[in-house]
């Protein structure tokens, strides 16, 4: 199995997202759901609408999402990104459940679909958008972490959400290569 890269470059996450909007509303929303939050894939496909949408259908401004390891919830924000993404999908899908599965597979509503569909998802849009580096669904969170990161965010705080022991394995999870890092002291001339 390979190691997975964030997609770095922000025209090729704009493509995606293009692809992905006009030609499927469910799986624009798990891409942008996954690069705007950091969520795990296994979190992201377990999610169910209620997780999203209050009981008036309204996107709620965060979702919990209980931590495997320790039981514990964590909250992630929904953007204005992401939830422009939930009310697209939410029009698309009149009648859907409160306590369906957000990504319900076609073969019934009772299951989301599976790690492979969303990988095939993923794969296929990043192919037609010219990527050539491995992308699977690992790429969505690292994209996320890798972006924050490049905006500023500080590597304690993506630590934290990532849930990592230590600044170094959060920073080479999300792809910041040595290049990126001597830069830093290139750039700095005081």
């Amino acid at each position: 199995m390979s190691t997975v890269e964030p997609i770095r470059d922000v025209k090729k996450i704009d493509a995606i997202k293009r692809i992905l909007k006009k030609e499927s509303p469910r799986n624009y929303l798990l891409f942008t759901l996954g690069i705007n939050t950091g969520l795990k894939v296994s979190d992201l496909l377990r999610l169910k609408v209620t997780d999203v949408v209050d009981s008036k259908n309204r996107v709620k401004d965060f979702l919990i999402v209980n931590d495997r390891k320790n039981g514990q919830g964590k909250k992630f924000i929904l953007n204005q990104t992401v939830k422009g993404a939930i009310n697209d999908y939410m029009e698309s899908v009149r009648g859907i459940k409160m306590d369906q599965y957000l990504f319900a597979s076609r073969k019934g509503e009772n299951q989301p679909i599976s790690r492979i569909q969303a990988w095939q998802v993923l794969n296929d849009a990043a192919q037609r958008v010219g990527i050539v580096s491995p992308i699977g669904t690992h790429t969505l969170r690292k994209t996320f972490g890798y972006h924050a990161y490049r905006q500023g965010t500080d590597v304690a705080h993506l630590q934290k959400i990532f849930n990592h022991l230590a600044p170094s394995i959060t920073l080479r999870y999300i792809g910041v290569t040595e290049e990126e890092l001597d830069q830093v002291q290139i750039n700095l001339n005081l």
